[in-house]
């Protein structure tokens, strides 16, 4: 059975060998995985909420297998929580994990911002430069702003060149999604956050790794006061 309103997703690739250019680019649990970290970041799955396995299957159309593997990658993700013997349920984020995750990430990108403030060139400074001139025009669209913020941020690990510290910060930016109360959700967030921006980017305009290191910690503990909340 099918719900029209969710199409089935893809069947998976035939068992027999084919040549690689004909391989499937995706396995079935990978997309499978995908709709449902979709709905837990859009909240159509709530935090601490059971994920009913055999609803979903018989909406999408597939087997409990994908379901099942799709179900470990997101519990590695720490998306999901496998209870024994009562099964999946959306991860709840505590005041403690908030604070944790918060704390790593300031860690971690305000390491990063001052290396970019140091060794980035003119392009990719203009490219930052570019994500924060949208975010300014975007104040006013809290979902439009979240996306840019968060490529913003990415970016600004990317071009400061430790692919393992972009690794572990998107994941950690996935449980920030998590929280009932994320710092962007609280009324005149997206302007502190922007004028915060907007000073991060006066340090790196001016090469000044110590300054643009402050004040991405800075950033990270108003936005921790925010989403405590």
């Amino acid at each position: 059975m099918t719900d029209l309103a969710t199409p089935p997703l893809a069947a998976p690739a035939a068992a027999t060998a084919a040549p690689l250019g004909m391989l499937s680019p995706t396995a079935l649990y990978e997309q499978v995985a995908e709709r449902l970290r979709q709905q837990i970041f859009a909240r159509e799955l709530e935090p601490g909420s059971w994920i009913d396995e055999m609803k979903l299957c018989a909406q999408w159309g597939i087997s409990r297998t994908p379901m099942r593997e799709a179900l470990k990658v997101l519990a590695v993700e720490g998306l999901v929580t496998m209870k024994v013997r009562r099964g999946a349920y959306v991860t709840e984020m505590s005041q403690d994990d908030v604070a944790q995750v918060y704390h790593l990430l300031a860690l971690l990108e305000s390491d990063a911002a001052a290396q970019v403030a140091a060794q980035a060139t003119a392009e990719q400074r203009a490219q930052l430069q570019e994500l924060h001139a949208q975010l300014e025009m975007q104040v006013g669209q809290r979902d439009a702003f979240f996306a840019t913020n968060e490529r913003f941020h990415i970016a600004l690990l990317d071009i400061a060149g430790n692919r393992w510290a972009v690794q572990v910060v998107q994941d950690l930016r996935k449980m920030m999604k998590l929280n009932r109360h994320h710092s962007l959700f609280k009324q005149g967030r997206l302007e502190d956050s922007l004028a915060e921006h907007r000073t991060l980017m006066q340090a790196l305009s001016a090469r000044d790794a110590e300054a643009a290191r402050q004040t991405m910690q800075a950033h990270f503990r108003s936005g921790l006061e925010a989403a405590a909340g």
